[in-house]
């Protein structure tokens, strides 16, 4: 369950930021249906869960631990320009070791936001930003 509490505190924070820009961004996300029109960017939002590790004899923690991921989807033949504007955006909203909470869970940004290489396909060209998170929690 704490790894969806994850996935909603991190898609919370992009969507928002996303809908804030001057020119706003469709953020979308596990299993949403998305068509896009031709030479829209767009952002696809992934959590990779690790495992669930317990890091006492007791059994009464655990520890979540995974991946967070942004695509950056742009229209090919752009060069890498919007991507990687954006990629540095992203590393501002994630800054390395914060904090966030939603009701009694709280993940922290365990690594810098780090690039992926360029994907072409077709039309698009991808950009993929990524980071792990780490969560412990005691029951």
């Amino acid at each position: 369950m704490s790894h969806n509490i994850i996935a909603s505190i991190y898609e919370a924070r992009l969507i928002a930021w996303a809908k804030a820009l001057p020119t706003p961004l469709k953020v979308v996300v596990e299993n949403e249906a998305y068509d896009p029109a031709d030479g829209i960017t767009y952002l696809q939002a992934f959590t990779l869960p690790a495992d669930t590790a317990s890091n006492t004899l007791g059994g009464d923690h655990r520890l979540f631990t995974g991946v967070f991921q942004v695509n950056i989807v742009t229209p090919s033949g752009k060069f890498r320009g919007a991507a990687g504007a954006l990629v540095d955006q992203i590393t501002a909203l994630f800054p390395l070791y914060e904090r966030n909470t939603k009701g009694s869970l709280t993940v922290m940004t365990m690594t810098p936001v780090d690039p992926g290489p360029g994907i072409p396909d077709g039309t698009t060209f991808t950009v993929s930003a990524s980071f792990q998170y780490r969560s412990d929690t005691v029951t």
